[in-house]
């Protein structure tokens, strides 16, 4: 492989000024870890539009490499769990916040850090699930572990139309629940009811304030948008 590689690089000057660069790096400047690991695909994600534009403090180093996830095959391991050619998926531990993160062609991550990519799925596979379909699957999940099955009721999901909501919504309604899908884009409609969603309510509806004691309308949910809207839902 060639001694460079092409990165995307954050940085910021005295004055706290960001740039965004398309840079050549090579392997020494990678960060501290166990496996190499060569990117063939990633995502862009919420929070990786905050760090490259500055809109939020998500970057906590400078300069760094953005991209919280990724998809790739091991180059280099010093980790028992890992060989070279192991096919690995990363999503979060602090990469792309902290240490450098998938928005170059290699990553030096640690090997705690990586799972296996699953048999039949390729990166780019992966990679269209992402964190947001991940963060969606976890909270099923989590859901499933507290008791709520179809049987309990419907389930809203907020922020229905976005990476994580539209992921929810599609599990749910796989696995049988009746899904309400909350969103602020009318146009949604089509894709959401396509995507499994029984409902549609507005935005609107849960964004004012809490009332208390009100009547519960729903046996669960999954909540992508908080703020008030979590304690509405």
């Amino acid at each position: 492989m060639p001694d460079t590689f092409k990165a995307i690089l954050v940085s910021r000057d005295e004055d706290k000024k960001q740039s965004v660069t398309v840079t050549e790096l090579t392997e020494a400047d990678l960060m501290e870890g166990d496996v190499t690991v060569a990117v063939d695909a990633t995502t862009v994600n919420y929070k990786d539009g905050l760090a490259i534009t500055g809109k939020a403090p998500v970057v906590r180093r400078w300069p760094l490499v953005p991209g919280i996830d990724f998809a790739g095959t091991v180059l280099s391991s010093d980790n028992p769990d890992w060989r070279k050619g192991d096919r690995v998926i990363l999503n979060g531990w602090g990469v792309g916040e902290t240490h450098y993160g998938a928005y170059a062609e290699r990553a030096r991550v640690k090997g705690d850090w990586l799972v296996p990519l699953p048999e039949g799925l390729t990166a780019h596979d992966a990679m269209a699930v992402g964190t947001a379909g991940y963060t969606a699957m976890l909270s099923v999940m989590a859901l499933e572990r507290h008791g709520i099955v179809p049987q309990r009721g419907p389930v809203v999901v907020t922020g229905a139309a976005g990476g994580v909501g539209s992921v929810a919504v599609a599990i749910l309604s796989k696995l049988g629940y009746h899904v309400i899908a909350s969103t602020g884009r009318a146009s949604e409609e089509t894709y959401l009811r396509d995507l499994g969603a029984a409902e549609i309510i507005a935005r609107d509806e849960l964004t004012g304030p809490a009332k208390p004691l009100a009547k519960e309308r729903w046996a669960g949910g999954v909540d992508a948008v908080c703020s008030t809207t979590l304690a509405n839902v």
